[in-house]
This record gives structure tokens, C-alpha cells and sequence, in this order.
């Protein structure tokens, strides 16, 4: 009982449902990566593959890459690559664009980029080139920032360094 109410009254199910079974079903989702995992509960929903946009203008693209390095699913991603963006979005060639917008939005895991960009992970070939060497630089640190939030959305007005 909580404050002095009966346990019925705190819960919005007649008393009779309380007591009733729960049916044991097969449920869908992540059970855990034991050895003997089938894996056939496991829904996984298909990605579509990333597209390099040849015709989008560049200031459209560096706001497309600026909101998809903000708003990432994972909040250690989120962080770093807003903050990278904030940093090196407005500078970069559209060369450079181009291979941050295929890092950011063809490998489905957002794990990856991230252990990619802090070396736990080796990065492949097909994404090691000299924006990943910026982004790995970035990660270091060196000047041993406070990275705890995003980068207030004030900077977007502020004219470029």
C-alpha cells in the first residue's frame, strides 16, 4: 500500500486481472548474444542504402550534415559529431562534404562511427581517408575541451571563422 491506499485502488485493472497469468508468448526483440542465440527473434528492419546527392548546393548540404551530425539516435555520437560539425562544417570543401555525408549515413551502426572516430576500432578502407583523420584528430581532444552538450543552436547565425 502506498499512503495509506489500498493496492486496487492504485492500479487501474480490476482486481481479477491481478491475478490472472500472464500468457507465455515469443516476443520479438534483443535477447542478448549467448552462443546458443538462434537469432531468429531478432527483428531487423533493412536500411536504405546511402545515395550521394551530386546536385544538392552546398549550403543545403553543410544544413543537412549539420542536423544528421546533430540528431544521431546515441547521445555519445550526437556530441561529438555536433560538436565536429560546429568546427569543421563551414570550411570543408565540398570534396570533404561529400566523404563526412557518406561516414555519417552509410554504416548502419552508429557504434562504429563512434569506435571508429576514438581508435577503438579500426576503421575500413572504404572509410579512411582524410575526413576520418580530422574526426579521429577531434576525438583526441588535445586541447581538453569540456564535450559534456551539444553546441547551443546560436552558432548556426554566427557568420563562419
Amino acid at each position: 500500500m502506498a499512503a495509506g491506499r489500498p493496492l486496487s485502488q492504485l492500479c487501474s485493472l480490476p482486481r481479477w486481472a491481478l491475478r490472472r497469468p500472464v500468457p507465455l508468448c515469443a516476443q520479438r526483440g534483443y535477447r542478448g548474444d549467448s552462443p546458443s542465440d538462434s537469432g531468429k527473434d531478432v527483428l531487423e528492419i533493412p536500411l536504405p542504402p546511402w545515395q550521394e546527392r551530386p546536385d544538392e548546393p552546398l549550403p543545403t548540404k553543410r544544413a543537412r550534415l549539420l542536423y544528421e551530425s546533430r540528431k544521431r539516435g546515441m547521445l555519445e555520437n550526437c556530441i561529438l559529431l555536433s560538436l565536429f560539425a560546429k568546427e569543421n562544417l563551414n570550411h570543408m570543401s565540398e570534396r570533404q562534404l561529400n566523404l563526412y555525408d557518406r561516414l555519417i549515413n552509410e554504416p548502419s551502426n552508429d557504434w562504429d562511427i563512434y569506435y571508429w572516430a576514438t581508435e577503438a576500432k579500426p576503421t575500413p578502407a572504404v572509410f579512411e581517408n582524410e575526413v576520418m583523420a580530422m574526426l579521429r584528430e577531434f576525438a583526441k581532444n588535445k586541447k581538453r575541451e569540456q564535450r559534456l552538450r551539444q553546441p547551443d543552436l546560436e552558432y548556426l547565425f554566427e557568420p563562419p571563422r
